[in-house]
């Protein structure tokens, strides 16, 4: 497991002043990573590290040839036009250059002067995904939220008899996950109403938002092995914010048996930033499980995940309507959670990802699963917030919704933050709700 050490210093400061604001996303305690490019250029994309509201350039600075050993291997690794090598290569890699940077970026560094020539501005760049993604799984890791759509659609039996046992999760669609700024239309689809004797194609009528957090898998395991819960932590590479657009018409008519089909496939969208797991280090928290819940098996169960096998990241989720934007009017916030709520941790996922034997590759990508929390105003989908639609969520500017329209856009902010430690922040993810085909 990442141990705290000098990168994580509240007291360390950057000579990127930027970085040393109260508030900022992106302290040199931080130092997440991206691929990006200079807007409207015909640049090769490549990897960068925020720090403050700029971009270290990892494809410039490797020109320098001023750092060495580990980290010189990793910083080459990171001119890719995606991160997937950087992450192959582990723990031992991804810790060395966070130092390098870290010590780079200080403040009194005999870098500074060479590495001011490698900054870019954030407001002048363009992203791409961080990583070539192979496979996506999505898990159901809220209790919250499980029960809460659950009582919509099995009053009596809201939480299935598996969930307690077992991280449920199912095979996504990799393809249609972009990155931050994602535009897309509202998905065609088969829905079926309660009074009709069959069903019909059409434009999905309850789109919908889920607030969660994205998990990108570092170094692999080999096909017929497992890793074990205690060494999940070597293969997670980082996390970021994740929203996993959702068809609920849709999926209410295709779910049974199979699970989510076309409901869940049209879009997916990711911050441009991955916060690595070291750098979380200082915001691990404990887990535990109610007493009078069944307790894990053995294969999920350790003291290492008792005691640190959570995270403390706080969430929220913000809608901007057409009329908003146009007005020039602020997002409103729907939501706040956090992380720490999640039943089932990280290490959990992961262990139960390949207990079969599944074998995972780098830059394979988990959905946490929507992160609603214990209290009404902490659900992370408008299906909760609506009550399944049957009440109207009233915005500031007299609209309102039940799900969402055409031109809506939502937005997702996280980040971590405590007494003691340095702010770490996700940025944020934002996508936009196009007119279906056709309309």
């Amino acid at each position: 497991m990442p141990k705290l050490n000098a990168t994580h210093n509240p007291e360390l400061q950057s000579w990127v002043a930027s970085a040393n604001l109260p508030g900022c996303d992106f302290p040199i305690q931080n130092l997440p990573f991206a691929i990006f490019r200079r807007q409207a250029s015909d640049e090769q994309y490549r990897g960068g590290v925020a720090i403050g509201d700029r971009i270290l350039d990892l494809a410039a600075l490797n020109a320098t040839h001023l750092i060495d050993g580990d980290a010189a291997q990793a910083l080459a690794a990171c001119c890719d036009d995606s991160l997937n090598q950087f992450m192959a290569m582990g723990q031992r890699y991804w810790s060395a250059l966070r130092q390098a940077l870290s010590q780079a970026l200080s403040q009194g560094s005999a870098l500074e002067r060479a590495l001011n020539d490698c900054l870019v501005a954030q407001t002048e760049v363009e992203y791409k995904l961080p990583a070539r993604i192979g496979d996506y799984t999505d898990f159901y890791t809220s209790i919250h939220h499980a029960t809460s759509v659950g009582k919509l659609f099995r009053p009596d039996n809201p939480l299935l008899p598996n969930y307690k046992w077992v991280p449920i999760g199912y095979h996504g669609r990799s393809s249609s996950i972009d990155v931050s700024g994602q535009t897309f239309r509202r998905p065609m689809g088969q829905t079926k109403a309660p009074d009709a004797a069959t069903p019909s194609l059409g434009p999905c009528k309850r789109l919908d938002y889920e607030l969660e957090v994205g998990i990108y898998i570092g170094a692999g395991n080999d096909l017929g092995d497992a890793i074990a819960l205690d060494d999940s932590d070597a293969h997670v590479f980082g996390m970021c914010l994740f929203n996993d657009w959702s068809a609920r018409d849709i999926q209410a008519w295709e779910y049974q048996p199979l699970g989510p089909f076309l409901a869940k496939n049209f879009a997916s969208t990711v911050s441009p930033w991955i916060v690595t797991l070291e750098a979380l280090a200082p915001y691990r928290t404990t887990w535990s499980r109610d007493a009078d819940d069944p307790q894990p098996l053995d294969y999920l169960e350790s003291a290492q995940n008792r005691q640190s096998g959570a995270f403390d990241i706080q969430l929220e989720a913000l809608l901007e309507t057409k009329q908003m934007r146009e007005a020039g009017q602020p997002a409103h916030r729907l939501s706040q959670s956090n992380f720490s709520h999640s039943y089932w941790t990280v290490a959990q996922m992961v262990a139960h990802h390949t207990v079969n034997g599944c074998n995972l590759q780098p830059g394979d990508f988990f959905g946490s699963g929507t992160q609603s929390g214990p209290e009404a105003d902490e659900a992370g989908s408008m299906l909760e917030l609506s009550n399944g639609g049957k009440q109207p969520i009233p915005l500031p500017n007299g609209e309102s919704r039940t799900f969402l329209e055409d031109g809506d856009a939502i937005i997702m902010r996280g980040g971590c933050e405590k007494p003691g430690a340095a702010r770490v922040g996700f940025g944020e993810v934002v996508s936009r709700v196009l007119p279906a085909r056709g309309q």
